[in-house]
């Protein structure tokens, strides 16, 4: 059984340097993700070629990126949660 739950409500009553803060993590996030997309394409190119050490390096690229894709996605919780 579904519960309902509560929408959460954004505080609009944000500085401008609090907006770009939230702009600049968001955006940054996004990249990584296209970063990592693309290295993990790379990869699946690799492995479908058979050159698996290439693939390998690809990955870890990809790896690389989806972590720090994830580092701005917890710092903008961080941001978003200190204010209140």
């Amino acid at each position: 059984m579904a519960t309902k739950t509560e929408p959460i409500i954004a505080d609009k009553s944000i500085s401008a340097a609090d907006n770009k803060k939230g702009i600049e993590n968001h955006k940054k996030a996004a990249m990584h993700h296209e970063e990592a997309a693309k290295f993990h394409n790379e990869a699946a190119k690799h492995h479908e070629a058979g050159n698996h050490e290439k693939a390998f390096e690809s990955t870890v690229k990809a790896n690389g990126h989806s972590s720090l894709a994830g580092e701005a996605q917890r710092e903008d919780v961080k941001h978003h949660t200190s204010k209140n």
